[in-house]
């Protein structure tokens, strides 16, 4: 609910095998399994593979890992654009789970969304360059200032402002302050 779809119904179907049926197994075992989805009030279960935006599937994918990240013994989860068809208001709120499951696990996250970049203890930046016909990439990690100007670059692209460099810094500032709340309620519990 709090990943933006507040009247989403969400159900697991599995199916077993018939009795003696098991020689029929896959590589992933004899059950067959359906995750079914209902994202407004009114609709019908259905699955999610056939109605689930790329957004949907993400959160649906986030939140199930979520909840797994509590009791699997995974140390490095990655998240591939997590941020796929997301806008910057639910940014924010992935953000804030990926740094949840990050206290526990490493968390390896591949985004071009500000508000999930703000989120990063560590901030890499991919540069591209081709040399001799090829394409290289660089990783270079970002701090500090350099931090906030790439911050800012991913808000407004090449052309930094005062602007967009103070919105940089309110999302590192809040980023910051969540994940102080984050950590401070799970030590609560």
């Amino acid at each position: 609910r709090d990943l933006g779809m507040p009247s989403a119904e969400f159900r697991v179907d599995c199916l077993l095998p018939a009795e003696g049926t098991a020689a029929e197994a896959g590589p992933h075992g004899p059950d067959s399994v359906e995750f079914m989805i209902a994202t407004n009030p009114g609709e019908d279960l259905k699955p999610l593979r056939h109605v689930g935006s790329g957004g949907e599937i993400a959160r649906v994918m986030l939140a199930i890992k979520s909840c797994l990240a509590k009791v699997d013994r995974t140390p490095v989860f990655v998240f591939d654009e997590i941020d796929a068809n997301v806008g910057g208001r639910m940014g924010a709120v992935i953000g804030s789970k990926l740094a949840a499951i990050a206290s526990g696990h490493q968390v390896i996250c591949i985004t071009h969304l500000p508000q999930i970049a703000a989120f990063a203890d560590i901030h890499v930046k991919v540069r591209k360059r081709v040399t001799d016909g090829r394409t290289v990439s660089d990783l270079v990690e970002v701090t500090g200032p350099q931090r906030v100007e790439e911050i800012a670059e991913m808000i407004q692209g090449d052309r930094r402002t005062e602007t967009t460099l103070r919105q940089a810094q309110e999302m590192l500032d809040a980023s910051r302050r969540g994940k102080g709340r984050s950590r401070k309620s799970k030590s609560i519990r």
